[in-house]
């Protein structure tokens, strides 16, 4: 019984060397067989686009003044704030109560001296016939015409003055210098304003978009950047919404951001939306897969 045991034993301990002495150049083999080639990938640094929602306001290009062009006391203003209004329309009358005293006396100045170049008229066409006749002396005559000449040239001068006036009083109207809308109405009737002092401000139609972006894209945005505004949300695939381009950037930072302008189209129409900065910044791209912790 115990020899069949240990021939048993002594069986198996043959059978185990033999399948290792045959598992032994297969390893071999997988050893001394070349590893399989590896892919390279070559990552290098390049621009890419980066849309940033901003925040941004629409800002009038322009914001000009209607100024009074005489001194005197507003007697009537014809606009009120938000009120839009074009070139030359009468915003408001600037009246000075001296003119009318002015206007008067020019008046009767000038009645004065039609009547002395009535006269002086007179005595030179009957010394020019008396001379013609031989009753009166060439002195004579040429007193004659000195005092017509100077009596005409008064007459003038007068009628000119008059005219000075007149244009003072339209010089009393406030006009609007460009179309837009009142923003500001810095006087009431009754007030007392000086020659050059402003009535009115005015935005006009040019409208740009004024634009904040913090400050750390401050080295990537330039003039030329591309900008969208659209509804809430709108994504770099998304076609609706305007365009336009950033015009100026302010070399100050203010509190923190960098100020810029840019123009767009139909700006005006723009209600509710959201501005989106289409920059580009460098960086380095890599597939998810090849990254490891």
């Amino acid at each position: 019984m115990r020899s069949k045991r240990a021939g048993a034993a002594v069986a198996s301990c043959l059978a185990l060397l033999a399948g290792c002495s045959e598992q032994a150049p297969e390893r071999k083999k997988a050893a001394a067989a070349p590893p399989n080639s590896a892919t390279i990938f070559t990552v290098s640094e390049q621009e890419v686009d980066d849309l940033e929602a901003v925040l941004a306001t629409v800002r009038s290009k322009r914001v000009v003044d209607a100024r009074a062009r005489t001194p005197g006391t507003v007697a009537s203003l014809k606009i009120i704030e938000g009120a839009h209004v074009e070139p030359g329309q009468v915003l408001g009358l600037v009246a000075d109560p001296k003119i009318a005293l002015r206007i008067r006396a020019s008046d009767a100045q000038i009645i004065a001296f039609e009547s002395r170049l009535s006269t002086a008229k007179a005595e030179l066409e009957r010394t020019t016939e008396l001379q013609r006749k031989g009753f009166s002396t060439q002195a004579r005559l040429d007193r004659a015409k000195t005092a017509f000449d100077v009596a005409t040239n008064e007459l003038s001068a007068a009628r000119s003055e008059r005219a000075v006036i007149e244009k003072q009083v339209e010089e009393g109207q406030v006009l609007a210098p460009a179309p837009g809308r009142v923003l500001k109405v810095g006087v009431t009737e009754g007030s007392v304003v000086m020659a050059g002092e402003s009535i009115a401000t005015i935005a006009a139609n040019d409208y740009l978009l004024r634009l904040e972006v913090p400050g750390r894209h401050a080295r990537f945005m330039k003039n030329g950047d591309t900008i969208k505004v659209g509804r809430r949300g709108l994504g770099p695939e998304q076609k609706d919404g305007a365009e336009g381009l950033i015009v100026l950037v302010y070399p100050e930072i203010q509190g923190g951001r960098v100020v810029a302008d840019a123009e767009v189209g139909d700006l005006g129409t723009i209600s509710s939306a959201s501005a989106h900065w289409l920059g580009s910044r460098p960086a380095s791209a890599r597939r998810c897969r090849y990254l490891s912790n």
